[in-house]
């Protein structure tokens, strides 16, 4: 156990998030697949492994995989293992993390951007426990306890076609959805202070100052869509440019882009069509502005609103600190039409 603890910076005393620890608690004995569901950096990798080290399999080999970072091929591989000459290149047979977890853990992240093909080998060796290498006709037999994360619904998915139902009703002997960031508000400046002394740590500060109380209503406003991993990021950006570590940190960093000279503005800027010289020189001086910002006709009138309501959304954004309830008010609408204004533009992950 004392492994574990090494690792352990689950941190937070939210409610729903000590439910998740209960609920990691429950399972981890279990030597039966689990399935941790999460937005992006709500910390889906540190929950599979302190569900491998509160189990029975605790001191046996721990494995993972990134399912996304693999072609389908080289995933097949990856997992399964080859046999020499299966394939140019395998000069000599290849052990899979199949083989590799073999008493122990295999942690599959990103596991929707499996292909059918993988998803019906994995059906198979939790079924019978057993795989054939690629290239190969002989069953390898191992003994893996199988813990898979993903930030997609898969039940989503398995209406569509793009995943197996059988393997989801395998994976889901049991399902952990982790809380994003957002509903651990008590949470937010106890991460933010362990993040930050930590970071004070690293750039050999004698001591870490505190947070001011404009920093913590930033923090505490923001809507973090990138969880727990987004706050560590800005709060250890913040204190790397603090210009006095002995004073409290005032200025959070939530958007490391934002500047008078990103070449995006010049970007939005080139799409507007300005009627030409001859045709505005003779127009009242009052007017002018009004002739700059002129398009020719035809023109595509869904592009053009949209990109006008997107640059939009955007500066109300900056305006507010990047606090969605704020830029809400500024723009007259409610916090949830706001929100469906970012998912409609493609905008919940970009405004981070």
């Amino acid at each position: 156990m004392s492994q574990y603890n090494k690792k352990d910076n689950l941190i937070g005393q939210a409610t729903s998030f000590l439910e998740v620890l209960d609920h990691v608690s429950l399972a981890a004995p279990i030597n039966k697949p689990v399935l941790i569901i999460g937005e992006r950096g709500t910390g889906k990798e540190l929950f599979a492994e302190r569900i491998h080290y509160l189990s029975k399999r605790w001191d046996q080999a721990y494995v993972k995989l990134n399912c996304a970072t693999l072609s389908s091929s080289v995933l097949e591989s990856e997992l399964f293992g080859h046999e020499s000459g299966s394939f140019t290149g395998a000069n000599k047979r290849h052990e899979g993390r199949f083989e590799r977890a073999n008493g122990g853990t295999l942690f599959l992240d990103e596991l929707a951007n499996t292909s059918l093909n993988v998803q019906e080998k994995l059906l198979n060796v939790i079924e019978y426990g057993e795989f054939e290498r690629v290239g190969g006709s002989k069953p390898v037999k191992t003994d893996v306890r199988l813990i898979c994360a993903t930030n997609e619904d898969l039940p989503t998915l398995v209406a569509q076609g793009k995943f197996r139902a059988d393997l989801l009703d395998r994976l889901a002997f049991d399902v952990i959805t982790l809380p994003p960031l957002r509903y651990r508000q008590e949470d937010i400046l106890i991460l933010a202070e362990t993040f930050a002394i930590n970071m004070a740590r690293q750039l050999e500060l004698e001591y870490f100052g505190g947070f001011g109380a404009k920093a913590k209503q930033i923090l505490t406003s923001y809507d973090w869509p990138g969880n727990v991993r987004e706050l560590k990021n800005v709060v250890e950006r913040s204190l790397y440019r603090h210009d006095n570590a002995a004073l409290p940190l005032q200025k959070i960093i939530l958007d490391p882009f934002v500047s008078e000279f990103r070449p995006t503005t010049m970007m939005a800027s080139s799409k507007k069509i300005s009627l030409p010289a001859e045709s505005t020189s003779s127009a009242p001086a009052e007017n002018s502005s009004a002739a700059s910002t002129l398009h020719h006709f035809p023109l595509d009138f869904k592009e053009v609103t949209s990109d006008f309501e997107t640059k939009l959304i955007k500066d109300a954004l900056a305006n507010a600190q990047f606090s969605q309830k704020k830029a809400a008010q500024s723009l007259g609408v409610t916090y949830h039409q706001l929100r469906g204004l970012l998912k409609k533009y493609n905008l919940l992950d970009s405004e981070a």
